[in-house]
Order: structure tokens, then C-alpha cells, then sequence
């Protein structure tokens, strides 16, 4: 239909890969450009000349930016594969818990967690815990969308992957069987799920590399302001 979608992404994002399985749950055609954030491109900055980062998705010439938003707008465009719920209100319990899953879970692990040492870091590992077993608490079938994926799902989809990334660099177990068997469950099914999500996923070796240099610059810095 020559619609003339692009995706402006880094390889090594989590945000972006929200939009990407979003497009290809829904089989939609799209070009990716890949975006060094040290040297980013003028139009990058043209498409999202607020914050100038990714993703951004440019549909017909329009750029959208942010990709919770990205997610809706997509959902909202293609009709084929409902993301989201049709109930206002569990419609609005998606749009709370994948915030949550930015603010708190994500915030928690990545400025916390990983880059944190000793006490500052049991500190960490103790908040991001419960920020996790809220997500364990939520009521849900194989997947938080139920019996599909859907829109929470990609929304917070990046645990799947880049949580065992993060236990990698820090040499520390967070998710277990033991300890939180649903979400366990969860990681499985979703970051197995060939065809769309096993295949998105950035080289874990790389991304190892890249969090553990970035834990190492945060713990070299002196902490006085």
C-alpha cells in the first residue's frame, strides 16, 4: 500500500523493539534506520526535535515519537492484531502498569541496580524486587494480554532479555524460579516466542560488553556534586 513506514532505532535500545514487534505482530512493512546517539543524524532531530532520541516512528511523513505512544498510535492505525484491550478500563490498567514498568521496574534495575556498588546496591536489588513482584501479582493467563501477546507484554518485554543481561554484568541471579515463578513463566514463553520476538533481540554478547562499560563509568565517577 506504499505506506512508508520508518523506524529510527539503536541496536541496543529496549524502547525501540516495542515498535518493531508491534509492527511485525500486525505485518507491517517498515525501514529501519539505525542511529548512533553520540552523532546523531539532522534528521533524527528534525523528526524529534524535543527530546532527540528514539525510537521514532515516521508513518507517511509524520513523525511519532516516544514509544508507548508509538505503541498506541500503531495499535490505533493497523487494525489487524488488537494490542490493546477493547475496555476502557483495562485499556487504562495498560496504560498504569507499562508506565510503571518505565518509572519504577526499568529505573530500578538500570540506575540502580547495574550501576550501583554494596550497600547503595542491596538497596537496589531490594526496590527492584518489589517493583518485580508486582508485575508477578497481576492477574494474567500466558501472557499479561491473556492468551496473546499484547500490548503490556511489549511494553515491559525488554525483562525477557536484557534483566538476564543485567545479572550478567553484576554476577548476581535476580529472576528465578524460586522467587518469582509467574514471571519466570512469563520470560519463557514471551522471549521464546519465535517469528517476532526471539529474533528482535541485540546480540547478548555485545550488549554485555556495552552495560558493563557503562556500569564501569558510573562507579569510576567521584560521587560529589
Amino acid at each position: 500500500m506504499g505506506e512508508k513506514v520508518k523506524v529510527f532505532r539503536t541496536w541496543s535500545s529496549p524502547f525501540p523493539l516495542r515498535v518493531i514487534w508491534a509492527l511485525k505482530l500486525k505485518g507491517i512493512e517498515y525501514d529501519t534506520i539505525f542511529e548512533d546517539l553520540s552523532n546523531k543524524s539532522s534528521m533524527l532531530q528534525q523528526y524529534n526535535p524535543v527530546y532527540k532520541k528514539v525510537p521514532v516512528l515516521v508513518h507517511h511523513g509524520n513523525p511519532i515519537c516516544e514509544s508507548l505512544v508509538i505503541l498506541e498510535y500503531v495499535d490505533e492505525t493497523w487494525n489487524q492484531y488488537p494490542l490493546m484491550p477493547q475496555d476502557p478500563l483495562h485499556r487504562a490498567k495498560v496504560r498504569f502498569w507499562a508506565k510503571f514498568g518505565d518509572d519504577k521496574v526499568l529505573q530500578s534495575m538500570a540506575f540502580g541496580v547495574l550501576v550501583k556498588e554494596g550497600k547503595e546496591q542491596e538497596e537496589a536489588i531490594s526496590e527492584a524486587m518489589d517493583n518485580l513482584k508486582k508485575l508477578e501479582e497481576l492477574e494474567g493467563k500466558k501472557y499479561f494480554g491473556g492468551e496473546k501477546v499484547g500490548a503490556l507484554d511489549l511494553a515491559v518485554g525488554w525483562i525477557a532479555y536484557y534483566v538476564g543481561v543485567f545479572e550478567e554484568v553484576i554476577g548476581l541471579k535476580l529472576i528465578d524460579q524460586q522467587n518469582l515463578p509467574l514471571l519466570t513463566q512469563w520470560i519463557h514463553e514471551f522471549g521464546n516466542l519465535g517469528g517476532v520476538i526471539k529474533e528482535s533481540w541485540p546480540p547478548f554478547d555485545k550488549l554485555v560488553s556495552k552495560f558493563a562499560a557503562l556500569r564501569d563509568s558510573h562507579i569510576s565517577k567521584p560521587t560529589a556534586k
